[in-house]
């Protein structure tokens, strides 16, 4: 048995040229647009039908979505994640369904956290990395009355457009499908 389901086409097809125009957008402007993710997920929605009719098409697809959405929530929360993050994940999770989103989601934490290090390595940053990782352990945010998480007066050891991490990360997932 494959390890990995087997998806209808063209929904690889339709993932992977998503992803990659993301991650391009986001290494040139550090941005996902919003155009990008409504459009990939309305075809996700009409491709599901299609392909697993109304009503496991639209489980399929609302799985997925929450899937993406839920599991990258947290860092978005912590303020360690943009919102175009969340909701490419969301979107690629639209078209894959949950069980495919969490693995891709584990690839992308590996291959993010990965170049996360090489950068701050190359900026010699390591140091106030571990700063800002014991303050956050030691006092996590805390949520006031009607606000966001309150924001951690910490430094930003740096930042990445991590579409490109999540492309990476569903790009290797869609390949390990196929072979």
């Amino acid at each position: 048995m494959h390890p990995f389901p087997l998806l209808p086409y063209p929904i690889p097809a339709c993932v992977a040229l998503l992803v990659i125009v993301t991650a391009s957008t986001d290494i040139v402007s550090r941005r996902i647009p919003n155009l990008i993710i409504l459009g990939g997920l309305v075809a996700a929605l009409l491709v599901q039908v299609w392909s697993r009719g109304p009503l496991a098409g639209s489980v399929t697809w609302l799985a997925g979505a929450l899937t993406g959405f839920a599991l990258l929530l947290p860092f978005y929360l912590l303020r360690g994640m943009a919102a175009g993050d969340v909701k490419l994940l969301m979107m690629v999770g639209a078209w894959v369904g949950a069980l495919m989103t969490l693995q891709i989601a584990l690839a992308t934490f590996v291959i993010g956290g990965i170049w996360s290090l090489a950068v701050v390595a190359r900026r010699r940053r390591v140091g106030h990395l571990f700063a800002n990782l014991h303050y956050l352990m030691a006092s996590p945010p805390r949520r006031s009355r009607g606000s966001a998480v309150d924001a951690a007066p910490l430094e930003s050891v740096g930042s990445l457009p991590y579409g490109v991490a999540i492309a990476a990360g569903t790009l290797g997932v869609l390949y390990a499908t196929i072979a």
